[in-house]
């Protein structure tokens, strides 16, 4: 159980922060950036929900994608070689098939697509496409600390974090009218 009685501490007046072992980092490192940037996406989701409460099966996949990227953020900020007293918390691949299973359930409404969607349409889409472009950005920061640091994240929070930015995209479409309200790409339109 977390208990946050005090918000503020001081000890990030220095620049660092804590991660769950105690190991303090810059707040510019690649760790931090990334589940930052996890924190990010679940925010602009929090946005989208404003926009989502009459489509309640999507407004219940988005509240589960919620939960998970506290999930995902939480293994991001626990290092896999921490020695800790207790089981670290760390995505799972059944909340990867999950998501897939939604993204197939929501796609099955659409019609294939013969262009580039561009964002927007309906406000729940817009910032659908926002969630999608701010995961895409934790997903390429999450593969840059992979890069640098062999091993630092697991297979599934790699697979979750890819899988979730296509979840956001073909949910913008189908909040769009099932794709009928999709603002499409016209290539050299203004050429």
């Amino acid at each position: 159980m977390v208990v946050l009685n005090r918000i503020y501490t001081r000890k990030g007046d220095d620049g660092s922060t804590a991660l769950v072992t105690g190991e303090r980092l810059p707040k510019s490192s690649p760790r931090v950036a990334a589940y930052g940037t996890v924190d990010e996406t679940n925010a602009v989701v929090g946005m989208v929900r404003l926009h989502t409460a009459e489509h309640t099966a999507l407004d219940a996949m988005l509240a589960r994608i919620q939960n998970d990227l506290f999930d995902l953020g939480a293994d991001l900020a626990t290092p896999p070689a921490a020695e800790l007293k207790w089981e670290p918390l760390r995505v799972v691949q059944a909340q990867v098939d999950r998501l897939e299973s939604e993204i197939d359930v929501l796609n099955a409404d659409l019609e294939p697509l013969k262009s580039f969607v561009l964002p927007g349409g309906t406000p729940a889409a817009a910032h659908l496409h926002l969630a999608r472009t701010v995961s895409r950005r934790a997903e390429r920061l999450i593969v840059e600390m992979v890069v640098t640091e062999p091993g630092a994240v697991s297979d599934a929070a790699l697979a979750y974090v890819n899988r979730l930015s296509d979840f956001f995209f073909v949910a913008a479409r189908w909040v769009n009218d099932q794709g009928r309200s999709d603002v499409l790409w016209v290539p050299g339109a203004n050429r």
